[in-house]
């Protein structure tokens, strides 16, 4: 009996022992899959941190986008304004021009009516030149050189007025714009 007692003893040992080891592979494996869980919350944690960080870089970028649309439409804003103030300008310096050719055109039209008043003259001396003595006659002669210097700034005059109205008609487009 003693001997049969041993063999139980050592039999249920053997249980025991066989048993625990199924435990402890339970056990391994157990530990292997929490292995693999927790590398895979590290794997996610570090994921969760680095899609974190990408969305606040989108965030960036989407305001940077939105901060050079602004800036790009300002641009074309600005363009627009030069092209402008460039018309402006070009259209203030036609008409001070302008205003110096009326000038000029109101002083060519007193010539112009001075040159007419002259050949008046001119044609009453020629008529009455058998009536004079030589002194009216060196009057005459000084008056027909006076009178030729008057005729050709007429005609000056006359070029003078007709850019002096194409001027005018460039004013008044300006002045309704």
């Amino acid at each position: 009996m003693a001997h049969a007692c041993r063999v139980l003893v050592q039999y249920r040992h053997c249980n025991t022992l066989q048993h625990t080891a199924a435990h402890y592979r339970t056990l391994q494996h157990t530990a292997a899959h929490c292995n693999t869980l927790q590398h895979t919350a590290i794997h996610c944690s570090t994921l969760q941190c680095t899609l974190q960080h990408t969305a606040a870089h989108c965030s960036t970028l989407q305001h940077t986008a939105a901060h050079y649309n602004t800036l790009q439409h300002t641009v074309t804003h600005c363009s627009t304004l030069q092209h402008t103030a460039t018309h402006c300008n070009t259209l203030e310096h036609t008409a001070t021009h302008c205003i110096t050719l009326h000038h000029t055109a109101t002083r060519c039209n007193t010539l112009q009516h001075t040159a007419m008043h002259c050949n008046t003259l001119q044609h009453t001396a020629t008529s009455c030149i058998p009536q004079h003595t030589a002194a009216k006659m060196k009057r005459y002669k000084d008056c027909s050189i006076h009178c030729s210097t008057l005729q050709h700034t007429a005609t000056h005059c006359n070029t003078l007025q007709h850019t002096a109205t194409h001027c005018n008609t460039l004013q008044h487009t300006h002045d309704q714009s």
